[in-house]
């Protein structure tokens, strides 16, 4: 039995656990405490068992591909050039790692040692988890690399044509690996770095349970690019809340020069993570008193610039002419111990554990194994997160095409024509076609009053009110800018531009056609703008539903769409001329059949205009009066006179009513004509803010639907089957777009390899 493997029979026990404010409970090794009273040999312990198994089984799940999921508990090497990083990982596995000058390490190296086995063996994987740009692959591999290596001074050329290997993800790896070291030296590299994983699995009774990443070493003197590169996948790693770094440090340099500290700090700025790993003791010279004393004082944790909760170990590791000799693990660790023993001011320092690879490795080892035991009830809780999240977008892709082509498309074709048919009748869920409509009308509506002639029965209209209704309530606020202001003078110059061959007294027909004219030509503008609001809806209406229905084929939804919008088009064109044709029945002649209404409106007008003239005391006054006229009978003549009728039996009488009483108009004629033309707007008025939305809706979306289903089944059916192959064409249609059908196989990857992570991680649970 080596001295190593006794040592670590000896010193495998299992700290108090440490509380942590991040909930994190892992071993405190800082301080001066001495070596436990009690040794227990762990090999044969329940412990010891289930540390295998913790191992094991963290293996497993990277291989899965776990890490790019979940944060697996990790540990992690990082150091600059010449920190002897490289040292302490081969002191730490006992294998030689490649050494070259400048950066030979160029992609990261897990390495996972079992103490079970009865014998040494070596195997070496592939993990790909990463295309060449760095990106997560849909799934990760592992890829055998050679056969099982029973003598470790093989170890290193392999390692060597791994990392070849995954630098060149395009060539065969079984291509490497016959290849000498002055080969692959030669070799030009497809990649700079990778992140994908050189793993090495090691069986080793001398070993103790435990799993690294080995990180390339950072560098400050190449390229840009190539500093960023090596940074980044420092940081990528270390930024993981469940991973332990391990960051070496030279102590020939000062702390505050070392790159991988400030790494730490970045990634782990309270110290509860980090563990500083001192190396090249050798190097300080006697005389450096100072320096010594100041190193001592970190490895104590008596320095308050430099504490980490995991405190600092000190290695001596085997130098150039050691390794020359290939001392055996057992002889270095011996030559180590001796140096720490005998050494100032090393030999000083109380606890003894802080010194030498064995007692680093173990309680790196109990530190790793307790982070994962804690772990698991997260991992488990995430891993069912993610599977669940992933379910439900899977479930959520429309599922595989199950019926035939033909029926699919026609089936399609047949609910978008009868939901649409339900957006027209207003009877779908959905009443925004409906809703937007009426508002378009509402305002085509408030456009269409806007035209209202603005007549006013003065001399000086400019300098009176308009007059807007016969209650003198209300004033247009948005009148039609084409309505022009008209006065009596400007009534009677219509009237004697009319003229023609009519006896004196008579008023041309013509001069109140002109008038009309003047308003009905305004409705082309509103009625258009009308149209178009109406248009952009039924469009918008239409896209959501060709989405809602056929966006799960693209071909079938661009095909189809054409169609549809084809038919949307001709209904457009039908809607423009109905409505064109619409308006044109209220050009000449202008006529209408509601007598009645039209002579009361032509009566309540004269009188209104007469009324207004007659109260134009002064243009002060008339607005008050005019826009509330009841309110300034009560207070005059007029209002008396009123009631002095009605007490004589002409009761029901209004203010109207007088102006038979007034003296003879000199402007008769020309309020006739104004009566006349108000009337007649407003009876055509009422009837056109009907006519032109019903004829917008027949003639356009009831139109639409009821001829476009068989349009749509006419020109799809003579298509398809006009080509050369019928069955082809349907299933071309309803082929599935390929970034759905890309969506579902990552997802159905991504499920598979959660449920596989998933029952791993509850197998071990079941099991302990």
């Amino acid at each position: 039995m080596s001295i190593f493997h006794n040592s670590l029979r000896r010193r495998q026990t299992i700290p108090p656990a440490d509380p942590s404010p991040d909930g994190m409970s892992l071993p405190s090794f800082s301080g001066s405490a001495s070596p436990p009273d009690t040794w227990v040999d762990i090999s044969s312990t329940d412990y010891a068992l289930r540390r295998r198994e913790l191992m094991q089984m963290m293996s497993d799940l990277k291989s899965m591909g776990a890490e790019a999921l979940i944060d697996l508990p990790s540990v992690v090497v990082i150091g600059g050039q010449s920190a002897g990083k490289s040292s302490l990982v081969e002191a730490v596995s006992g294998i030689n790692v490649p050494r070259d000058s400048g950066t030979c390490t160029r992609c990261p190296m897990e390495c996972t040692m079992s103490s079970h086995a009865t014998s040494w063996s070596c195997s070496i994987t592939l993990r790909m988890g990463f295309d060449s740009e760095g990106r997560d692959l849909p799934r990760t591999t592992t890829v055998p690399f050679g056969r099982t290596i029973t003598n470790k001074d093989e170890v290193e050329v392999w390692l060597r044509r791994a990392q070849s290997a995954i630098l060149n993800p395009n060539v065969p790896s079984s291509s490497f690996h016959a290849k000498t070291i002055e080969e692959l030296r030669n070799t030009r590299n497809t990649l700079k770095f990778s992140r994908n994983v050189v793993c090495v699995s090691i069986e080793d009774p001398d070993a103790t349970d435990l799993s690294f990443y080995d990180l390339p070493g950072l560098i400050q003197n190449e390229e840009a690019e190539t500093v960023a590169l090596v940074k980044s996948l420092a940081e990528h790693y270390t930024k993981k809340e469940n991973t332990i770094i391990l960051t070496t440090i030279p102590m020939s340099d000062d702390m505050e020069n070392q790159q991988s500290m400030s790494l730490a700090r970045a990634a782990d700025p309270d110290g509860k993570r980090t563990i500083g790993v001192l190396t090249k003791p050798d190097t300080l010279g006697a005389g450096a008193i100072n320096q010594r004393r100041k190193w001592v004082e970190i490895i104590e944790g008596r320095s308050a610039d430099h504490t980490l909760r995991h405190g600092f170990y000190c290695v001596r590791l085997p130098d150039d002419a050691e390794r020359t000799q290939r001392l055996s693990r057992a002889e270095s660790q011996r030559r180590a111990a001796e140096y720490f023993d005998t050494t100032s001011p090393w030999r000083n320092v109380t606890d003894r554990h802080r010194f030498g690879i064995p007692g680093f490795v173990s309680d790196v080892s109990r530190l790793l194994i307790q982070l994962i035991e804690e772990a698991l009830p997260r991992l488990r809780e995430d891993i069912d997160k993610l599977l669940a999240k992933c379910m439900a977008d899977f479930n959520a892709l429309p599922p595989p095409l199950a019926n035939d082509p033909q029926i699919e498309v026609l089936g399609r074709v047949n609910a978008f024509c009868d939901v649409f048919k339900s957006f027209v009748n207003g009877s779908h869920e959905d009443k925004r076609l409906a809703q937007r409509n009426r508002a378009h009308y509402a305002i085509f509506k408030r456009d269409i009053r806007g035209t209202a002639p603005d007549f006013r029965p003065y001399e000086n209209p400019e300098e009176r009110p308009p007059l807007d209704d016969t209650e003198g309530k209300m004033t247009l606020t948005e009148r039609d800018p084409g309505v022009k202001m008209m006065g009596v003078h400007d009534i009677s110059k219509v009237i004697d531009d009319s003229i023609g061959w009519e006896l004196p007294n008579n008023v041309p027909y013509q001069a109140k056609a002109n008038l009309i004219a003047q308003f009905i030509k305004l409705w082309v503008a509103p009625s258009e703008r009308c149209l178009v609001g109406v248009n952009d809806v039924l469009d918008q209406v239409i896209n959501t539903l060709i989405t809602i229905h056929f966006g799960r084929f693209k071909v079938l939804e661009g095909y189809v769409g054409n169609l549809i919008r084809v038919q949307v088009d001709i209904c457009k064109a039908r809607a423009k001329e109905a409505v064109k044709t619409a308006l044109n029945l209220e050009t000449t002649p202008y006529y209408t059949q509601n007598t009645h209404y039209l002579q009361t409106l032509q009566e309540k007008w004269l009188a209104y205009y007469k009324v207004a003239r007659h109260l134009d005391r002064s243009p002060y006054e008339a607005p008050r009066r005019i826009l509330n006229p009841n309110h300034y009978y009560e207070e005059s003549l007029e209002s008396r006179a009123l009631r002095a009728l009605a007490e004589a039996g002409y009761v029901g009488l209004t203010v109207a009513n007088l102006s038979r009483l007034l003296p003879p108009e000199p402007y008769e004629k020309e309020l006739i004509v104004m009566a006349d033309v108000r009337a007649y707007y407003q009876v055509a008025y009422k009837r056109v803010i009907d006519h032109i939305p019903l004829t917008i809706e027949h003639a356009l979306h009831h139109a639409l639907a009821e001829q476009l289903s068989q349009s749509l089944l006419t020109s799809l059916l003579t298509d398809v089957a006009s080509g050369p192959n019928f069955s082809e064409r349907m299933n071309e249609l309803v082929s599935e777009d390929a970034s759905i059908a890309q969506k579902r196989a990552s997802l159905s990857s991504r499920k598979q390899r959660l449920s596989d992570i998933r029952r791993r991680l509850m197998t071990f649970s079941n099991s302990t």
